[in-house]
């Protein structure tokens, strides 16, 4: 291997801290934001609306919201040591590698259905016929 590998493969975070999340989840992203000499945990929430690199050390991220109106996305590197965590509130069912068509909708109309979970309980507890 070259000096590059070596350094990139340093850089990844271990496969047990990698989030596991797809695209269309909701997503709330802790990003360390310093400030002069201070240091603070910024929360993103978001639908995760591309990624790219799959785990490779340049492998990215895009999360997308709509605050005051306003649609907001950012690029997050998922093996950066900015990123605290990630923890996935909501999943969503889609079936496209990149939602980009939802910067172009508004409203009800650019939510991302949730996926449906049938758990085992669930499946046991229903009255069977």
């Amino acid at each position: 291997m070259n000096l590059l590998e070596e350094y990139s493969k340093k850089q990844m975070k271990p496969e047990a801290e990698l989030p596991t999340f797809n695209i269309g989840d909701t997503v709330r992203v802790h990003f360390r934001i310093v400030e002069g000499d201070k240091e603070r945990i910024q929360v993103f929430e978001g639908v995760v609306i591309g990624r790219k690199g799959g785990t490779s050390p340049d492998a990215m991220f895009t999360v997308r919201r709509v605050a005051f109106g306003e649609g907001v996305e950012r690029v997050f590197p998922l093996h950066s040591p900015r990123v605290a965590k990630v923890e996935v509130t909501r999943e969503g069912h889609v079936r496209r590698a990149k939602l980009y068509y939802l910067r172009d909708r508004m409203g009800k109309a650019a939510r991302v259905k949730a996926k449906q979970r049938s758990t085992k309980a669930a499946v046991e507890a229903a009255p069977s016929e």
